[in-house]
């Protein structure tokens, strides 16, 4: 009992220069954030690490507090984009399966603080949601501060801690985020059914999140014997799961186990995971290893661009040189697949995209493949290591191309209307 605290007393705790962890997405202390706050006027130049903030917090948003947080991110969400102009927070470049390993050979955490399911009859807690980098930095912490919540899953893998591993608990009664399915557009469903055509019964599969990736899932539904291995555990996993297309039975690593680094989805994928032994949360640094993912046979990873360039560099997180989510797993597990006997990854995105044009103001239809990427522009996914691009025009295969055969394959699926300045732009540039 002396180890449960309000969140009051949690606050207090603060110290000034304090460098504060908290969990991934869904894994997040909701409540110790949303009032730390106000420990304005009372201490000094605090330091927080997040990644993918599901919460619109004072600390962020408030530009009232923007010289008492410092704020760094592995993967920046709506509310730290809008919030970027205040000059006090900055993006953590990572593959996510070393964030944690090498932020803490930069920087030691004093508080810890994310959530938890609540303790068991032995007297051990689940990180619930997220093993990403959580469990590490747990270890590294001066103080660990857990919100225990009976709403949030109970999962399984490497995941649980004993209570006398945590300094303290807050007792919280908060609903778990939900991520809504994306309901896919007609674009959408082209190019999940196009992906869907090179992906065979006992495959094992990575997949993100958004329409495209919700439409790959749908059409995956009559396939047979598929695995899982990946570090976001969706929705439509779920729903595969149940159709009979996923048992897991063919995976030549954790054989008859989806595995992953974190959960986020709607709560019939919480209620799924709960207590449940055919899901593994595991550590982040091992699940997105490339090494290890290239051990599953016939492993497939299907992620998503911004844009990409005709030599094949895909921007995944940027616009630009402006932020705007991160580069999550997707190196991990494309370089990851392609190591697996008879691996493929695959990158997807819309043929255009409506931009505004600073001159006008008004919207324009523009091609996501493009001469060259934006100044400035993160390339998350090297043309070194890109090998299947889709659009809704097709596929072009670039694995063993050269920059000459890139160029044709990548104007051959690019929006029809673009391809003749494509082809100019290539002849400039040198590639053809």
């Amino acid at each position: 009992m002396a180890k449960i605290i309000s969140i009051e007393a949690a606050l207090d705790l603060i110290k000034d220069g304090d460098h504060i962890v908290t969990g991934m997405a869904a894994s997040e202390g909701r409540e110790f954030l949303k009032n730390i706050h106000k420990i304005d006027g009372r201490v000094n130049k605090i330091n927080i690490d997040n990644c993918l903030p599901l919460y619109p917090y004072e600390y962020i948003c408030n530009e009232k507090y923007k010289e008492l947080f410092e704020i760094s991110s592995w993967f920046f969400s709506g509310d730290l984009r809008r919030a970027f102009k205040n000059k006090n927070i900055s993006f953590i470049p990572n593959q996510l399966h070393m964030a944690g390993l090498k932020r803490l050979e930069h920087v030691k955490p004093n508080i810890y603080i994310g959530n938890a399911s609540m303790p068991d009859k032995h007297g051990f807690v689940s990180l619930s949601l997220s093993n990403v980098y959580e469990k590490m930095i747990i270890e590294a912490a001066d103080i660990v501060i857990l919100e225990t919540n009976p709403n949030f899953p109970r999962t399984l893998g490497d995941l649980e801690l004993h209570k006398s591993e945590v300094d303290y608990f807050i007792k919280v009664d908060y609903e778990v985020p939900e991520l809504p399915d994306i309901e896919p557009n007609e674009r959408d469903l082209k190019i999940g059914k196009m992906i869907a055509e090179y992906i065979n019964d006992g495959d094992c599969i990575q997949l993100g999140i958004g329409g495209i990736p919700n439409a790959v899932a749908s059409a995956l539904m009559t396939k047979k014997n598929l695995g899982v291995h990946t570090e976001m555990l969706t929705t439509g996993f779920m729903k595969l799961f149940k159709a009979g297309a996923v048992n897991n039975s063919k995976k030549t690593l954790h054989k008859g186990k989806m595995v992953a680094a974190f959960a986020l989805g709607t709560r019939e994928l919480y209620d799924f995971v709960d207590d449940n032994p055919s899901v593994m949360l595991l550590d982040g640094n091992y699940v997105n290893d490339p090494y290890v993912i290239g051990q599953n046979d016939n492993q497939v990873s299907i992620n998503t661009s911004i844009e990409i360039d005709l030599t094949g560099q895909c921007c995944s997180e940027s616009i630009g040189p402006v932020q705007f989510s991160g580069t999550g797993g997707q190196t991990d597990t494309a370089t990851g697949a392609q190591k697996a006997k008879n691996g493929r990854s695959f990158i997807a995105l819309y043929s255009t995209a409506m931009v505004r044009n600073k001159e006008t103001g008004q919207k324009e239809e523009m091609s996501k493949i493009v001469g060259t990427l934006k100044p400035g522009a993160a390339v998350s996914l090297s043309r070194n290591d890109v090998d299947y691009v889709v659009t809704e025009y097709g596929v072009a295969h670039l694995r063993g191309t050269s920059i000459h055969e890139r160029v044709e394959l990548l104007i051959g699926i690019a929006h029809p209307k673009f391809r003749d300045e494509l082809r100019k732009q290539a002849k400039e540039l040198g590639y053809i």
